[in-house]
């Protein structure tokens, strides 16, 4: 679909769901035509089990997308499998780079060392990239209060550099929020929330967070990095959404 289309298809879903809450936001994307077919790509980190518990009472065969890094904590791979089961998700895809990859880039393990983006790129956004290809579109869990780079996040964007549409249902959502629909349904958290972890990724770049520091302060801590590189086009980190 030519880029101008999509743009202009973005922006009508935008308007058209604009007032509607987060669930109703998902429930239509899974079944808007205009959204086209979409899979959800989840860390199961801190936050994830929300969207996770959405998908599984809405939709729970949509394509739940995670990546394994193979550097992960094993508290993140313990709560994956016990939440995937939990919730009845019956479509689990695992991502992991090709071990020829992992061995002609990283060969010592260390890359995450010497080159943070690389690693993420290698191990994270060259497989997500490569499973989205059957997909019009991705359902993200990031949220406005997450940082000046999301502050204007819209609940549709068009993803730079590509033809797919990235769907954030949780976009307005606050902290509170969060808490409460986690209580609500009695949902398990991350194991690691409780021991200083709001935000959780990579074991070697994730570190805890003392009171009062921001939730991401913790990831790759004392450097510029900020994301992953999921959520950057052509290198360069995507500020804002699409009607920006």
């Amino acid at each position: 679909m030519p880029h101008n289309d999509l743009t202009n298809r973005v922006r009508a879903l935008n308007e058209r769901y604009r007032h509607h809450s987060a669930t109703s936001v998902l429930q239509h994307a899974l079944s808007d035509p205009e959204a086209g077919k979409l899979a959800l790509v989840s860390s199961f980190g801190a936050e994830s089990v929300v969207l996770l518990h959405m998908v599984s009472v809405l939709q729970r065969d949509t394509p739940v997308i995670f990546i394994d890094t193979e550097m992960l904590f094993t508290e993140t791979l313990v709560y994956q499998q016990e939440l995937s089961e939990r919730l009845g998700l019956s479509d689990l895809r695992i991502l992991h780079a090709s071990q020829y990859s992992l061995k002609a880039a990283d060969p010592g393990n260390d890359l995450h060392l010497k080159d943070p983006d690389a690693c993420c790129t290698l191990r994270k956004t060259l497989p997500l990239q490569a499973a989205l290809h059957s997909f019009d579109g991705w359902i993200t869990g990031r949220k406005r209060y997450q940082g000046s780079t999301r502050a204007e996040l819209e609940f549709f964007e068009l993803e730079a550099g590509t033809h797919r549409i990235k769907v954030n249902p949780l976009a307005h959502w606050a902290p509170e929020d969060m808490r409460t629909y986690m209580e609500e349904n009695r949902l398990p958290r991350h194991p690691l929330v409780s021991r200083g972890y709001p935000s959780i990724g990579c074991m070697p770049c994730t570190t805890a967070v003392k009171p009062g520091e921001d939730p991401r302060a913790g990831r790759w801590r004392d450097s510029e990095k900020t994301e992953c590189g999921i959520h950057f086009a052509n290198g360069k980190m995507v500020r804002k959404g699409v009607n920006a």
